[in-house]
């Protein structure tokens, strides 16, 4: 029997995790290889992680399927599916995310209203850029928002799979995320 790395046994658990705490996803985040930024090009469908963030389920309940990569300069950061099944993009500048997460019987609301209100808030305009950036000691590919204080940055669990660690201004605690390539 072979016996795994460190860093494979991270990734094992990266890929599959649906649920840890905050400390156990930031200490497996910093086990992973930094994911590079020329990796992070076509489209991503995404899930959250939960550990007890505030976010925790949100982006689920308002239907999104993760992130497109075009180039650096071109980055779809929010792709949420329609009613229909069909695949939009969001413009992140319309959300007020701060206060959305704090509403009571959010992930109801969201489920029954985004739908609905989702493609109101279209945009076929890219709204992020994707850069390599220092992070915790380590240079890692980074979608950074254009109208947010967001940067999502990501560690490589394989070469179709990351880790996501949301860096969000004024949030204490990160949000954990992984996205799968389509």
């Amino acid at each position: 029997m072979t016996q795994l790395t460190e860093r494979e046994a991270a990734a094992a658990t990266a890929a599959t995790a649906t649920e840890m705490t905050t400390s156990a996803a930031v200490a497996l985040f910093d086990r992973l290889e930094p994911a590079p930024a020329e990796m992070m090009t076509g489209r991503w469908r995404g899930e959250g992680i939960r550990t007890g963030h505030a976010m925790d389920g949100m982006l689920e309940a308002t239907r999104w399927h993760g992130k497109k990569f075009d180039g650096p300069d071109a980055v779809h950061p929010l792709v949420h599916r329609g009613l229909g099944g069909g695949l939009y993009c969001v413009n992140p500048a319309l959300l007020a995310i701060r206060a959305t997460t704090a509403m009571p019987f959010r992930d109801a609301i969201l489920r029954a209203v985004f739908p609905l209100a989702g493609p109101l808030l279209a945009t076929r305009r890219h709204r992020a850029r994707l850069r390599s950036i220092l992070f915790r000691g380590r240079l890692h590919a980074a979608m950074l928002y254009d109208a947010k204080p967001i940067n999502d940055v990501f560690a490589r669990i394989d070469d179709d799979r990351v880790m996501g660690w949301m860096d969000f201004k004024g949030m204490e605690q990160p949000y954990f995320f992984r996205l799968i390539r389509e």
